[in-house]
Formats: C-alpha cells, structure tokens, sequence
C-alpha cells in the first residue's frame, strides 16, 4: 500500500519550509546573496544542512523562493503609494518613486542583492518579472492621468520602464556606498521622475 503522507506531516513540512525560507531572507538581509549559502542557512533554520533539500531541490529554487518573498512586499508599497484616491498623477508617481528609494535605503543590503547583485539565472527571471511589475505600476498611473486630461498622450511602458530603470540604476551606488544626505538624493530622484513624464496638459482660460 502506497505511504500517503498525513495531514499533520504535511503541516509539519510546511512550518520546517517556512522557517528555511525565514532564515534565508535574514541571511539576505544580512549580507546579501554573497552569504546565503545552504549551510549558514540551515544553521539558522535549526535543521541540518542535508534536510535543506528535502524542501528545495537546489540552492538556486531556494534563491528564487527567497527573492519572491523578499521582493513581493517592495512592489506591494510602491503600488499602495500610486493608490487612486484622488491624487493627481504626477503626485502619486512622485509618492511612488519616494517610496521605492527609501524603503531600498532603510535595508541597503537586501535591496542591494534585489537590484543588483549578480544572481543566479533563476533569480535573475524573477528579478525581471518584479521589474516588469514595477513598470506596470507607473504605466498604469500614467494612463490614469492620460485619461484624466492630467497629462498628454505617451508611450506610457516606455516611459515607465525608464522610471524603474533610472531609479534601480542610480540606487545602486548609494546601496553599495552609503551617503549621509540621503534626503537630497530622494528629493533629487524624484523630482527627476517628474521630470521624466509628459509636461501637463495646461488649458486655456475661457474668456468671459
């Protein structure tokens, strides 16, 4: 008779799965990618470093596992920051691009190994896929305020994908080497996403 496992092992697999994942996003906030070897990883878990791929088949589906989770609630605060609550367009692509530098400067390193740090292949896939949601975010705003008469008609994924690009690019830096005034470098990243959509639609006033 074949074994099935029971409802009760299947739990049990489960919370030793989590807990690797857990141990393995503090291993990349830590020190990034570089240090998320398995053996560290399942010292924190508690599990030995064999039992590791009873959970994951190899280090890299582990990676790609811990970039989803890692990178999952980033791209959730930048699309709450660009939330259709009445706000102009300009102004909640101005929140969103605020939000996506400081939340990378609040964690340099993890967001240092989102960004940037040579990756796996299977991670690199999942990074493109965060960057591509990250562009839908911006386009979508952008054509809300196209819609809206907010703003003149454009390549709204070119656009969007060059905001995402600019400001992955020009975090990199500073994630490797911290600066002091981090307020001026927010300020100057979003003042140059402003700059990088349409100009405004500006309507002449009626003559009475």
């Amino acid at each position: 008779m074949p074994y099935r496992p029971t409802e009760r092992t299947e739990a049990r697999k489960a919370r030793t799965r989590e807990r690797i994942v857990a141990a393995a996003l503090e291993q990349l906030g830590d020190g990034g990618y570089a240090s998320a070897a398995i053996q560290p990883i399942a010292a924190r878990a508690g599990i030995a470093t064999g039992s590791v791929y009873r959970h994951f088949e190899s280090k890299a589906e582990l990676a790609a596992e811990v970039f989803r989770r890692a990178a999952a609630p980033e791209l959730d605060a930048v699309a709450a920051a660009t939330a259709d609550d009445g706000r102009p367009a300009r102004e909640r692509i101005a929140a969103a691009a605020e939000t996506f530098a400081r939340r990378a400067l609040a964690g340099p390193t993890q967001a240092y190994a989102l960004l940037a740090e040579p990756v796996d292949p299977a991670v690199e896939a999942e990074r493109l896929a965060f960057r591509r949601g990250y562009r839908d975010v911006f386009v979508r705003t952008i054509e809300q305020g196209i819609e809206r008469g907010e703003l003149p008609p454009c390549d709204t994924e070119t656009v969007g994908a060059a905001i995402v690009g600019a400001l992955g690019e020009a975090l990199v830096g500073p994630l490797s080497h911290p600066r002091r005034d981090e307020e001026a470098l927010v300020a100057t990243l979003v003042d140059f996403c402003m700059n990088a959509l349409p100009s405004p639609v500006h309507r002449p006033s009626s003559i009475v």
